[in-house]
């Protein structure tokens, strides 16, 4: 996960059971065109991650980042959540601030959530700024499969063989899981299969909102296979790819991706609205 500064400037308010920790930034005036552009992180990751993106982005009419129910310092959900109760909570945080329609920029699992958001609730979203996204099933080797053999295994000890049963199944986690999974609470590994699971293909040529995806070449989390096959299913989709760069992409080549972002979210958006 990338480390970066505490913010400071963060405010809490309560989404159902969840109270949830976010930014807001506005400038003195709104200029012609503009949005409120919403900033999505990724799994495991809170606001402090998408700072490099924020700070590219400075100059917004406005700017909103949010620690996603489960991560930072929001409360995780009380049930193991999919893309789908994120993208409705995330109807439900935009409503609370009385953001009507807003772009939107995902990072990873926060592209999953952009993606179901824009798919399904395309009056909400202006522009759509997917950054090494998730929402593709990845191409799994003989290697994972062996591992989802072994974590099966541990789950049938676990429910025919009593504690003994339960602690080789925390055994056979701690050799397979990742640390993410591992340092999870039951809700959120849940959770983390419900959303690793999904594939949002279908949900791809639905989106009708202008797209750019930005990807770096060296991204071995969300490899640039699935943002070539992104910009193929979505209409109206570009992709710039950013040379050397990994899963962090904005934060590898801020430079090129602070001009890619402020010419898509920004610019181009003014220009369409300028007399």
């Amino acid at each position: 996960m990338l480390a970066s500064a505490k913010l400071e400037d963060g405010q809490t308010v309560r989404i159902g059971a969840q109270q949830v920790r976010y930014v807001r930034r506005r400038a003195a005036e709104a200029a012609p065109g503009d949005l409120p552009i919403v900033v999505l992180h990724g799994w495991g990751a809170h606001i402090e991650s998408v700072a490099p993106i924020l700070v590219a982005l400075e100059g917004a009419s406005e700017l909103i980042a949010l620690d996603l129910p489960g991560f930072g310092e929001s409360d995780p959900p009380d049930q193991a959540w999919d893309v789908d109760s994120y993208a409705r909570f995330m109807i439900q945080f935009l409503d609370e601030l009385g953001v009507e329609r807003a772009h939107l920029v995902g990072h990873s699992h926060g592209g999953r959530v952009s993606i179901a958001l824009a798919a399904d609730e395309p009056e909400r979203v202006g522009r759509l700024l997917l950054v090494d996204s998730a929402g593709l099933r990845p191409k799994r080797g003989w290697r994972y499969r062996r591992r989802v053999a072994v974590a099966k295994l541990g789950r049938l000890a676990a429910a025919v063989g009593g504690q003994p049963g339960r602690r080789l199944q925390e055994r056979i986690r701690a050799r397979v899981a990742s640390r993410d999974y591992l340092e999870a609470s039951e809700a959120m590994r849940g959770t983390f299969r419900a959303v690793i699971a999904a594939d949002l293909s279908d949900r791809l040529p639905r989106i009708g909102a202008p797209t750019l995806l930005v990807w770096g070449d060296q991204d071995d989390d969300t490899p640039l296979w699935m943002g070539h096959r992104m910009e193929e299913l979505i209409p109206d989709a570009g992709l710039v790819v950013l040379e050397g760069a990994g899963h962090y992409s904005y934060a590898d080549s801020p430079g090129q991706f602070g001009a890619v972002a402020r010419r898509f979210l920004l610019e181009q958006p003014r220009e369409a609205a300028a007399p």
